[in-house]
């Protein structure tokens, strides 16, 4: 088998492409006529199936060292159909720092439908196991949640969920593939939000699903196609495109976020740095064990200066949600990502005021460093 970035670059080849080009087609048609009325077809509906999104799902599967792909019109749209293969009554123990979408997901739709959920925080085995039930299906967690880049053991859950005859759910947005493949530590489904890295230029909205056996991958087949949120063809070639550079963006991104962990550990107007990178600290010896690399976000808490006129003075970074693209991007999470919570809400979930969280672009990392000492400057 090739190694990891030649697959990102050539994939699965497609069959269907029988032109001699070197990327695979995207095919538009919604329907697929049949040579007879008897004829068993590959493709009949493109909701079921369409060449495009099937090389995308492929490809993305093959990464991840799983047994099928699922590509979806959302990331939500992909958490929706994962967790519609349980049945009323089943219970999911969740991790207490999911993202917030999720959170809402889970708490206001799936509990209609009497699924049961408890949120703990999964870095604590012993909590994750006094939280399971008779009736508890799996584990659904971030290895690293946003946005105080916590890290959790996707070994040590495997662990637990093997000896309880549970799934393992991991959303890995924050490391893809390249940087962690969860499937290879214990899990059995794992979900990205390619929005972010997979695709990495802000210009298209997707999600990820791979599944570990053909009895999971059956079961996504089933929710993908019932429910119908795919991806579209020409969506489906903007993260097939995105794949293709994820790690050489991915590693500048990396360069980027440790020049930058190192100026604010300078700073006496930085109080805490939150980034599994920094030797010392549990996040950094779990994160050492089961990534490649620690990802290009991190979050900070400022002292002594006012935290609004700092972000407002950013240049080069812009003020806005979301993650994994070129851009270098900074946000409040109190005001921003978090701004549903109450102040009491968000101070149990150690969001302070003070919290900024940036998500590391491409752009020449002296340029960055003086965005930031500039707009820290300015906010004294």
């Amino acid at each position: 088998m090739s190694k990891f970035n030649t697959n990102l670059v050539h994939g699965i080849p497609c069959k269907e492409n029988k032109t001699g080009a070197v990327n695979p087609p995207i095919y538009t048609s919604t329907t697929y006529a049949y040579p007879n009325a008897e004829s068993a077809v590959r493709w009949d509906y493109a909701r079921s199936g369409n060449p495009t999104r099937e090389f995308l799902e492929n490809q993305v599967a093959r990464l991840e060292n799983g047994d099928r792909g699922f590509a979806f019109s959302s990331g939500m749209a992909a958490i929706h159909a994962v967790l519609s293969i349980f049945s009323p009554g089943d219970h999911v123990v969740i991790g207490d720092q999911i993202y917030g979408g999720t959170f809402r997901l889970f708490n206001q739709f799936f509990k209609r439908w009497n699924i049961e959920f408890t949120a703990v925080d999964t870095r604590d085995s012993a909590a994750v196991k006094t939280a399971i039930k008779p009736n508890t299906k799996a584990i659904y967690f971030e290895p690293i949640t946003n946005p105080l880049l916590h890290v959790t053991s996707v070994r040590a859950i495997a662990e637990i969920a093997q000896q309880n005859n549970l799934l393992v759910i991991v959303d890995n947005t924050f490391l893809t593939p390249y940087l962690q493949q969860p499937l290879n530590l214990g899990a059995d489904i794992v979900i990205h939000s390619a929005t972010k890295y997979l695709g990495g230029h802000s210009d298209v909205i997707a999600g990820i699903v791979v599944t570990k056996n053909k009895k999971l991958s059956d079961k996504l087949y089933f929710s993908q196609n019932a429910i119908g949120g795919i991806l579209s063809p020409e969506d489906s070639n903007l993260i097939r495109r995105g794949i293709q550079t994820l790690s050489v963006r991915l590693d500048r991104q990396l360069l980027n976020t440790q020049k930058i962990v190192v100026f604010l550990q300078k700073r006496n107007d930085i109080k805490k740095i939150n980034y599994p990178g920094i030797v010392g600290t549990p996040e950094h010896d779990v994160a050492k064990n089961e990534c490649k690399d620690f990802g290009a976000v991190l979050s900070f808490e400022v002292q002594n200066i006012n935290v609004i006129k700092f972000v407002n003075n950013l240049k080069l970074f812009q003020l806005a949600v979301s993650l994994g693209a070129v851009e270098s991007l900074a946000e409040l999470p109190a005001k921003m990502s978090h701004a549903e919570l109450s102040a009491k809400e968000l101070l149990s979930c150690g969001i302070s005021p003070n919290l900024v969280r940036l998500a590391i672009g491409i752009e020449d990392a002296d340029d960055l460093i003086v965005d930031l000492e500039q707009a820290l400057n300015a906010a004294k």
